[in-house]
């Protein structure tokens, strides 16, 4: 591996960027939560009510399970400790399968509306029921709704005490919701301000007259063309530093999920082309080899 000292960039302490990481596959990557978790509904459904609603997780995320053995695929799954707590067979079953497993907070509150003392016990209660169900240390995490943004830099310093060694939560975009549009766009390491060091894994995007778009992730996958899809994964793979990481969530394989009556714009994010997700995802997981982020780090030692 490859590194150049950068200094701070875009607010983040970073000490290097890692110019060369493996260009041989994609990182796929799954947020383990339900339909009605979204931070979308969060004005429809109260985190009190979640006991309320029917769960499909175990389904959709078995769905995806079986999909990945048949492609031959591995990936990481950022658990929620909810799902955890409930579901710990679920748990047990991701980790038989071979993939990593990784944490999605506990209750998926955005950080930027937390603060210090009640992000790091919601980090601790949803580490703890993801390593008791699977018997195993988690070392990764990714934020609700990307939501590790210029007011909430400090959960950084918080996931390196806690002993976490990467996160995957710094959207380098432009959005009504989230991201740090000048971030790093490529993988880099922070230094910790008590110490330990984090690895950031940016999700993919691509750069058009200097601004970024995002690509292969989520509702950028599921709505905007496949066309666009593949020109993005072909030029992050002629890009130095670029490693395509996709990520996707149970609940976008499944187009016979309950419908919330949510505000339009949440409906259109969440609903459209539930339909395609499944046959994109293949299409993908066919034209490309795919790794877990583990596998990343580990490079980054090398």
């Amino acid at each position: 591996m490859y590194f150049r000292p950068i200094g701070r960039l875009a607010g983040l302490s970073a000490a290097t960027i890692i110019e060369k990481v493996s260009t041989a596959s994609c990182v796929l990557s799954v947020d383990v939560e339900d339909y009605f978790q979204v931070e979308a509904f969060a004005r429809c459904v109260s985190r009190e009510e979640w006991d309320q609603y029917p769960s499909r997780v175990v389904e959709n995320t078995q769905r995806l399970l079986d999909l990945f053995d048949e492609e031959r695929s591995m990936g990481t799954f950022f658990v929620l400790g909810w799902v955890a707590d409930k579901f710990p067979q679920l748990v047990r079953e991701i980790q038989k399968r071979g993939h990593e497993l990784a944490c999605h907070s506990f209750w998926h509150r955005p950080v930027f509306t937390l603060n210090e003392q009640t992000f790091r016990q919601d980090l601790r209660d949803a580490r703890t029921a993801i390593e008791q169900a699977a018997g195993e240390r988690i070392y990764g995490y990714r934020a609700p709704s990307w939501s590790i943004t210029r007011k909430s830099l400090w959960a950084l310093d918080i996931l390196a005490e806690e002993g976490f060694t990467y996160d995957s939560s710094i959207y380098p975009i432009r959005h009504d919701l989230y991201g740090i549009p000048d971030a790093n766009r490529v993988p880099y390491q922070i230094q910790g301000a008590n110490g330990g060091n984090l690895t950031e894994f940016p999700p993919s995007t691509v750069q058009i007259c200097g601004t970024n778009f995002p690509a292969a992730g989520g509702g950028y996958l599921r709505i905007l063309p496949l066309w666009y899809t593949e020109w993005a994964l072909s030029r992050l793979s002629q890009e130095t530093g670029q490693t395509p990481v996709v990520y996707l969530h149970p609940w976008e394989v499944d187009p016979q999920q309950p419908r919330i009556n949510a505000a339009w714009k949440s409906r259109f994010r969440h609903y459209t082309n539930l339909q395609s997700m499944e046959p994109r995802l293949r299409h993908l997981l066919r034209t490309r080899p795919f790794q877990p982020f583990r596998n990343m780090v580990q490079l980054t030692a090398v």
